[in-house]
């Protein structure tokens, strides 16, 4: 079988510390949408996140990924680090869950998020522009150096940000 269950448990908090890690390894993620249609796209974009693991981005309302999140919040997001090379240890992020528009007080905490990871960043150019959130139900690691060669690790998260461990994979 190419995928084996494993009774391997992971702490919260080294999962958590890895997710973290990995988030911080890259500025630039994929974003999954779901168009009214049922058909998938996907969209690359920079990104800030909280200690919650909401993730944060900025993006034209008109963009199909901004309309297909309107019509079906539903979302996946994956990040990882684009210096990896074939054969090395792996890394990633996919995180699943739901994306809205923010506004109001919500748009400006975003906006206060993503100046901290770009400092460049200058509302007023991008005026026209929205910030939208997604917030993770669960996530799913992989880690060749902390998790070991093939180990996929899946947990939930709740809303404050809390991780609890679902299973272990090992691909083979």
């Amino acid at each position: 079988m190419p995928v084996e269950r494993s009774s391997r448990r992971f702490l919260p908090a080294r999962i958590a510390s890895i997710a973290r890690g990995l988030l911080n390894r890259s500025k630039l993620f994929a974003l999954a949408t779901v168009s009214p249609s049922g058909r998938a796209h996907i969209n690359a974009a920079y990104f800030a996140w909280d200690r919650a693991f909401a993730i944060v981005w900025l993006s034209a309302p008109e963009a199909r990924h901004s309309r297909n999140v309107r019509a079906n919040p539903s979302a996946a997001i994956v990040v990882y680090d684009p210096t990896q090379k074939w054969g090395g240890p792996d890394r990633g992020i996919q995180l699943f869950g739901s994306a809205r528009e923010l506004r109001g007080s919500g748009a400006r905490e975003a906006a206060r998020l993503y100046h901290r990871r770009f400092p460049d960043y200058d509302d007023s150019e991008l005026s026209s522009y929205r910030f939208y959130r997604f917030r993770p139900k669960s996530m799913k690691l992989f880690h060749e150096r902390a998790l070991g060669g093939g180990v996929f690790v899946t947990a939930r998260v709740d809303a404050a940000g809390q991780t609890t461990w679902v299973r272990t994979e090992n691909y083979r």
